[in-house]
């Protein structure tokens, strides 16, 4: 039996049918979500990284120079900035990312990805990749369906804006 579906069940069955399909949307997706995570949790158990240290790695290795404004971090990754601070306070006691000065901002900092923070970050990417990315448990069609579907909720919820339109190319 699906657990999720009993539960819907018993949505219907105690009255609250006006909301059985919000629960099951909700509660499936909560579920998916500790699934994947468990799985990239796996990955990157060697690394000693939580996935939030790895995007914040990642969006540095991603970055031009290799360092990015702590508001930047924040905006791109959508956390707290609280959150962002204490993950860069433990990847910086870890010595993977130093804290600079901003050069124009005397009130903001930089982070800067190390060389040992460029060298994990690839490795643990790789092990994402493999491990988890290349096959996330659905096939390419259902996958591409899931993004959309959950785009859209991100839209309406004020996750982003559709891009402005761009001129022709001359």
């Amino acid at each position: 039996m699906d657990p999720l579906a009993e539960a819907k069940r018993q949505w219907i069955a105690h009255g609250w049918a006006d909301a059985a399909d919000g629960m099951a949307v909700v509660t499936s997706v909560m579920r998916a979500q500790q699934l994947l995570l468990a799985r990239v949790d796996a990955a990157l158990k060697p690394f000693a990284l939580s996935f939030a240290r790895f995007e914040v790695l990642r969006l540095l290795a991603f970055s031009r120079a290799g360092r990015l404004p702590l508001s930047s971090v924040v905006a791109r990754l959508q956390v707290h900035p609280t959150t962002v601070t204490s993950t860069a306070e433990r990847l910086v006691r870890d010595g993977l990312v130093v804290r600079e000065p901003h050069p124009h901002d005397g009130r903001a900092a930089l982070l800067a990805l190390t060389d040992a923070g460029r060298e994990l970050v690839e490795r643990a990417t790789s092990a994402l990749n493999t491990e988890v990315f290349a096959d996330p448990g659905m096939d390419d069609g259902d996958a591409a369906e899931l993004v959309a579907i959950v785009a859209r909720l991100r839209k309406a919820a004020g996750d982003f804006a559709d891009p402005r339109p761009q001129p022709d190319a001359l």
